[in-house]
């Protein structure tokens, strides 16, 4: 609406410049013929002429642009304005519009539009875009941004030595980079200098590491990165395979100690089935993955990294009914106890994956990182099943 407007103030004053020059052209027409010669000329009579003829042009050209400006003025809706003021204003396109002003009045004209676009924003943004615009605001999963690589300086092999503009854009033009593994992170600090949020910063193996407090997911880093390790991600999936090289398994070693060599032990070990090996890269199906751990423990190269800082683990509580599900289940056999009695989890061996939780009929295993779903999801079944006992009885007596 504003590029309409200043079209239009263009084209009047195009409009008005040939008409002035057409005025002035007027006034000398015919100079010579049938005109009366002075010998002098008044000086002061001349630009009071010139002043008061500028000025009446000005007056009746002033009176029609005010009349365009106001006859084509575009009306804005107020809640475009209003909308702006909760948006975070980085101009970062995580919205997948130009700008934030773009996304405001998108938000507010089309009733397609989510409310909660707004990634840097976060929650309360959200919150103040729906309550202006009317629309609900659906709650969304944290996200954050990840870098799939680990091969910093002493863990990777260089190919020739870069000497120009300490850019990954500028590196990953000599010959797609200095570095062996032409899927890694070239480490010149793009994505650091490209955040708008101060949330990455270059350690000294020059990889990338990202804030989780700063960070907003906003995706200008993965935009900027060249070779594309950095990806937007569910904060709460913080198991990982930390790598994206596509080599095979013997030219991955060879190029970096801790890239993945597709050796396939994460797939046999995982409980859930989230892990399978393309094109010479392990990956983990986040949709599966219930972020137990065991994948992290077989992993021959440390390529598999594990977000969670500390694994808490598991402690059996008075509920325990002998049940023996988490003996059973254990895959390092911490749990142990005798049927029908209480059981117990050996620290020395527990490592926190969590299993032995989700697995428990009764909810009686505290302590792991995943005990507060557990309970969530058992309480909500135990609700579930109350009602539909109370709706049996109700039946039954009808």
């Amino acid at each position: 609406m504003a590029d309409l407007d200043n079209r239009m103030k263009m084209k009047i004053s195009l409009f008005t410049t040939v008409i002035l020059a057409f005025s002035t052209s007027l006034l000398y027409a015919g100079v010579g013929g049938g005109v009366e010669v002075r010998e002098t000329v008044d000086l002061m009579e001349l630009l009071k002429f010139t002043a008061a003829f500028l000025l009446g042009i000005s007056a009746v050209f002033g009176m029609g642009l005010a009349f365009a400006a106001k006859k084509y003025a575009v009306k804005e809706d107020p809640r475009v304005e209003q909308v702006s003021e909760f948006l975070a204003h980085a101009h970062c396109g995580a919205c997948g519009y130009p700008g934030c002003r773009q996304y405001a009045e998108a938000v507010v004209t089309n009733p397609d539009v989510k409310p909660n676009l707004c990634t840097p924003g976060g929650a309360a943004s959200a919150e103040a875009v729906a309550r202006i615009t009317g629309k609900v605001a659906e709650i969304t999963e944290p996200r954050i941004a990840r870098v799939f690589c680990q091969g910093g300086c002493s863990k990777s092999v260089r190919r020739f030595k870069y000497e120009g503009i300490k850019d990954c854009k500028a590196a990953i033009l000599a010959s797609g980079g200095d570095k062996a593994c032409i899927y890694g992170c070239l480490g010149y600090g793009s994505c650091s200098r490209a955040c708008p949020f101060g949330a990455i910063t270059m350690r000294e193996e020059n990889l990338p590491v990202i804030d989780p407090v700063k960070c907003t997911a906003c995706g200008v880093c993965a935009q900027t990165c060249p070779t594309k390790v950095i990806e937007i991600l569910p904060m709460a999936k913080e198991v990982l395979v930390s790598c994206h090289s596509k080599d095979k398994g013997p030219v991955t070693k060879k190029n970096c100690q801790m890239g993945c060599i597709a050796c396939g032990l994460c797939v046999k070990v995982c409980p859930y089935n989230a892990v399978k090996v393309t094109n010479y890269l392990s990956r983990i199906d986040l949709d599966k993955c219930k972020v137990c751990g065991l994948c992290i423990t077989k992993c021959p190269t440390n390529a598999i990294v594990d977000y969670i800082p500390k694994r808490p683990k598991a402690f059996v509580t008075d509920k325990c009914i002998g049940c023996h599900a988490c003996a059973r289940i254990c895959p390092v056999f911490a749990a142990s106890g005798e049927l029908k009695k209480l059981h117990v989890i050996n620290q020395d061996k527990c490592i926190g994956c969590g299993i032995c939780a989700a697995k428990c009929p009764k909810a009686a295993i505290t302590g792991t990182f995943n005990y507060a779903d557990v309970l969530a999801a058992y309480e909500a079944k135990q609700a579930a099943l109350a009602k539909s006992k109370d709706e049996r009885e109700v039946v039954a007596e009808a």
